[in-house]
């Protein structure tokens, strides 16, 4: 066990031998942290949360209270195997979150970058992969292998099924069920979820030259006015990739996505 002399344990909290915990991370009181655990400076764990199995925490996060991190995860298939769960910097996760650690079948990993926002009662499925910046709203949640690009924004009582991605600043609209893939910067609303405009208010939108944000219209336009195959529009996207720098994320996306697009 490594605890640092500046680290804070309520009296009544549990941590097992081999917890390694930084400067100023407080526990809070009737917590569970077992052996294998991995937290970084600044981090705060509010009561009553357990943080187990090979979790890796950074800097300054914070959890509320009745946070299940780091459990397993609930593929039928898991037999034990040593998977890990990595969670970035200065993310903020809300009471009754529950997020799992990975499994063999994918990637043996759940990785979370930073700057995150989870709300209450989220969850973070095995093998998902969530980008920088991200936020998900009360009641939402993550099957299985879903992957999330930086920015993208979910609401609440939303559902994402396994396999899925979400590219940059995609937005999922409160009560959304999504089943196939929704690229960078679309909004996606209903169930099941169907493309409803560009997220002209993200911040990774807001950021662009003007001349890539007609470019993103324009892209939109040919995925769902002009009912394109994603071939025609893979082509036209290679076409212009060296002028429009945005189009390298399209490409990104596309060269990832397997279950088909939100049309």
């Amino acid at each position: 066990m490594s605890i640092s002399p500046l680290a804070w344990v309520a009296g009544n909290s549990v941590v097992e031998p081999g917890v390694v915990l930084g400067a100023h991370v407080t526990i809070g009181p009737y917590c569970v942290i077992t052996a294998g655990v991995v937290i970084g400076e600044g981090t705060v764990i509010a009561s009553h949360s357990v943080i187990t199995g090979l979790t890796t925490i950074g800097r300054n996060n914070t959890f509320g209270q009745y946070a299940s991190i780091g459990e397993v995860n609930q593929d039928l298939k898991y037999a034990g195997e040593p998977t890990t769960l990595v969670i970035g910097d200065r993310n903020h996760v809300g009471k009754h979150a529950t997020f799992h650690r990975g499994t063999v079948q994918g990637i043996s990993s759940t990785i979370v970058g930073s700057d995150n926002h989870f709300l209450n009662n989220v969850h973070i499925g095995h093998d998902c992969v969530v980008g920088d910046r991200t936020r998900i709203g009360d009641n939402s949640g993550l099957a299985g292998h879903v992957e999330l690009a930086d920015g993208v924004e979910i609401g609440f009582m939303c559902a994402i099924h396994q396999f899925c991605m979400l590219g940059m600043a995609a937005k999922i609209i409160d009560q959304s069920a999504v089943v196939q893939d929704v690229p960078p910067f679309v909004i996606a609303s209903g169930n099941r979820a169907a493309p409803a405009g560009i997220n002209e208010a993200a911040k990774a939108f807001l950021a662009l030259e003007l001349y890539q944000q007609l470019l993103i219209f324009q892209l939109y336009e040919r995925f769902y006015h002009q009912a394109l195959s994603i071939d025609e529009v893979k082509a036209t996207l290679k076409a212009g990739e060296s002028d429009y720098p945005i189009i390298t994320v399209y490409n990104e996306f596309f060269a990832r996505s397997a279950r088909g697009i939100i049309r």
